[in-house]
């Protein structure tokens, strides 16, 4: 996972809101899923 510094500071700082901190996860995780759903289409095997 790439790290994007303001979203991953908000997912894991101990003192920020849980709210917060769930949205900032789940951004990250989709910009994971994002990224590789595009890094598919130019791998060899189809990425699988």
């Amino acid at each position: 996972m790439d790290l994007v510094p303001a979203l991953w500071t908000s997912a894991h700082a101990p003192d920020a809101p849980a709210a917060r901190r769930l949205v900032a996860r789940t951004l990250l995780r989709l910009r994971d899923f994002l990224r590789t759903l595009a890094l598919t289409d130019h791998t060899p095997s189809g990425g699988y």
